[in-house]
This record gives structure tokens, C-alpha cells and sequence, in this order.
């Protein structure tokens, strides 16, 4: 990982590590945003009495620690293992991958423009880091339109290329819900009361497709960048069909079941 942090942590910050060596009584890591050491007293390695620290850390095994201390003057971390707990641990372990995958994303450019990784990532990675505290920050809002790379300051070439692969590689993943719409009527306008029924449920989203299946039978899909959308348009359309029964008609939706 080419990305580096200036200066020092701040105290309780979460940071990425790296064993290095490991004594009786403490253990020393690289910060590896940082380049810079820290120490974990064996007290704060797990809770309970440790009798070998090996059974809990091992040497290069990669861990995220919290800052206890910092000694400005002499340089010195204190860090601990056991105070991080699992959200912290998730959030900082996805922001690494996240800051990898980004890197992955230059790394892959830099063969293609026919120069060296680290070369492509100096030219591109201090006008960012002005706005941006991590690349792969920066991407996202390179996707969602918010965020001109040749106006931050990196070159044009570079910048229209970064910016092709950037949508390709960092556009959102979409998740689908969906399931089967049974629908039935006696009354004497029943083709056109179903029609327009199925016209208001399209016009709700351009994240719904529905597909006739025969017999009254369509199957719906909905495709969103995240679940809390999709089932607020679900919701809207169960309303709808809600609205289509009378004592003629009648409408029901049954989920399409995920193994």
C-alpha cells in the first residue's frame, strides 16, 4: 500500500498494523498509514491473563489497534488490541480495502499510460489528498458527479483517463428485490383498470421492470443501489395493488423468496 499519512495519530484513532516484533511482555507494530512504530503492552493485547502473547499475535499478521498515548517529544505510540471492538475493527478493516481497491484501480492505469505505479500515483495523489483524506474518497465522488479531477489540479490526459476507469471500476453494485403480481378482475373495464394499474407502478421508479408471465401473472423486478430504496418503491407498490381490490377486483404481490 502506497498510501501514507503526515505527522502523528491522533489519541483513540483507530489506525492498521503490522506486527514486528514480539518480546514477553509487549508487542511493536508498524502503523502502516503512518511509517512510523508502536507499542502494545501485553495488558492490553486481550482481557484475561495472557501466558504467551503468541497464542494472540503472530509475526506480520495484520491487526487494527487503537492509540492509548502519544509522546509528541520522544515519539512514542502506546496502542491497544483488546479496546477496539468489532464495529471499529469492520470500518477500519473496509476503509483499507476500500483505499486498496483504489490503488488496484491506478496501479492498472499506470500499464496502460506506460508509466511506473508509483510514478502515476505521485502525480495524482497530492492535488486529492488537498481535498480528500483518502483516494478512494475521492473516487466515489468522482461517480457521483460531485467532483472535476482536472479541476482539483491533476492533468488532462491523466484526469479523463482516471475518471474512465474510475466510473467503471467504483459505480455502485445494485441489489434486486422482487417477486410475482397476481391480478384479476370481473369488471366490464377490467383491461383497462388493470393497464393503467400496471402504468401507475412503472411510473413510480426507473428502478422497476415488470414482465407478463400469463394468466394475470407479472413478475416484478426492482434493482436499487441499496435496500432501504427498493423497499420504499416496494412499499409504494403493494399500496397500489392495495388500491386496485374492490369487490370485483383483486391484487396481491408474494416476495420472491432469496435462498
Amino acid at each position: 500500500m502506497l498510501y501514507k499519512r503526515t505527522g502523528m495519530p491522533e489519541e483513540d484513532e483507530i489506525v492498521f498494523c503490522k506486527v514486528s516484533k514480539i518480546f514477553p511482555n509487549s508487542v511493536f507494530v508498524d502503523l502502516l498509514e503512518f511509517g512510523t512504530q508502536g507499542m502494545i503492552d501485553i495488558s492490553e493485547i486481550a482481557p484475561g491473563r495472557i501466558r504467551n502473547l503468541r497464542d494472540f499475535v503472530t509475526q506480520d499478521r495484520q491487526i487494527v489497534c487503537k492509540v492509548l498515548r502519544i509522546d509528541q517529544r520522544q515519539g512514542h505510540i502506546d496502542l491497544s488490541l483488546r479496546r477496539v471492538n468489532s464495529h471499529e475493527r469492520a470500518g477500519k478493516l473496509e476503509e483499507i480495502k476500500q483505499e486498496l481497491k483504489a490503488e488496484a484501480l491506478v496501479k492498472s492505469l499506470s500499464e496502460k499510460l506506460k508509466v511506473t505505479f508509483p510514478e502515476l500515483y505521485q502525480k495524482i495523489s497530492p492535488p486529492i489528498f488537498k481535498e480528500f483524506s483518502h483516494l478512494y474518497l475521492c473516487f466515489k465522488e468522482v461517480v457521483a458527479g460531485a467532483v472535476d479531477l482536472q479541476k482539483i489540479g491533476i492533468e488532462q490526459k491523466i484526469a479523463q483517463e482516471l475518471t474512465t476507469a474510475i466510473i467503471d471500476k467504483f459505480k455502485p453494485q445494485k441489489i434486486a428485490i422482487g417477486g410475482e403480481i397476481k391480478m384479476q378482475t370481473y369488471a366490464s373495464d377490467g383491461v383497462d383498470k388493470i393497464r393503467s394499474t400496471l402504468l401507475v407502478i412503472e411510473k413510480i421508479s426507473s428502478t422497476i421492470a415488470l414482465f407478463y408471465l400469463g394468466g394475470g401473472r407479472y413478475k416484478l423486478t426492482i434493482e436499487d443501489v441499496d435496500y432501504k430504496p427498493a423497499e420504499q418503491t416496494l412499499d409504494k407498490i403493494v399500496k397500489i395493488l392495495e388500491k386496485f381490490n374492490d369487490k370485483q377486483s383483486t391484487a396481491s404481490f408474494e416476495r420472491e423468496k432469496k435462498e
